[in-house]
């Protein structure tokens, strides 16, 4: 199973990901005794954005969990920067950033301490740039307000502000246009096509149809076309 590239967005620049950062090969794996997806290979290069779709069921965020590490019941071999992840789990844990279709936000916390505890984990960031980040995303004026207290969507939004605060090199988000209304969806892409022009690569599910400035490469897990 090979990806598909989206015809009515322009091509990439073979020179953006002729090396592959992330390389699956032949990945089986299956779940009560159905088979989710056999020799599925693909790569994800410098300035790639790659589409994952499938059914419900598919085997969508399961893909997501075994490249970041989170389920080991599959067969197969995963490749960062040509050497296996499992040889090198902390350099290749430090370059992505998972985004799974459950925010993960402490409810407890306001958005500035989710995000200020999120960059703890890697390189901490000045109050100044977690600002930026919550603005950017449309929760000015909600930085210190407890997350308990606000919607679905604007609990998505501090989840999608790491985004902005972290170093990042590839991107993997599960389902993260879900709860977000037309601002939510048009600055997620935005921050998308600025990753991917500068270089980062990222790896998406979802059935929403991108509007982005750059090719837009498509994995379908069900093995056929789906209409976006």
């Amino acid at each position: 199973m090979m990806p598909d590239t989206d015809p009515l967005l322009p091509d990439t620049p073979p020179a953006a990901h002729a090396e592959p950062l992330l390389k699956v090969q032949s990945l089986f794996c299956e779940r009560d005794e159905r088979v989710l997806f056999s020799d599925l290979s693909f790569s994800v290069g410098s300035g790639q954005l790659m589409q994952v779709l499938g059914s419900n069921g598919s085997g969508k965020t399961t893909l997501l969990r075994i490249i970041c590490g989170l389920n080991d019941s599959y067969e197969g071999t995963i490749l960062w920067r040509g050497m296996p992840v499992t040889d090198q789990r902390e350099t290749f844990l430090a370059s992505l950033l998972y985004i799974g279709h459950r925010v993960g936000v402490n409810r407890i916390l306001t958005p500035r301490e989710n995000l200020r505890w999120s960059a703890s984990l890697h390189t901490p960031v000045d109050d100044l740039r977690i600002a930026d980040a919550l603005a950017r995303v449309g929760l000015k004026a909600f930085e210190d307000v407890p997350c308990r207290n606000l919607s679905a969507g604007q609990n998505q939004r501090v989840s999608l502000a790491r985004l902005l605060i972290s170093p990042a090199t590839l991107w993997i988000l599960d389902e993260p246009f879900t709860t977000l209304d037309v601002y939510g969806v048009r600055e997620l892409e935005r921050l998308l096509a600025e990753h991917i022009d500068n270089g980062g690569s990222a790896l998406v599910t979802t059935h929403h149809r991108l509007n982005v400035p750059c090719a837009v490469e498509r994995l379908n897990l069900d093995g056929v076309e789906q209409p976006l």
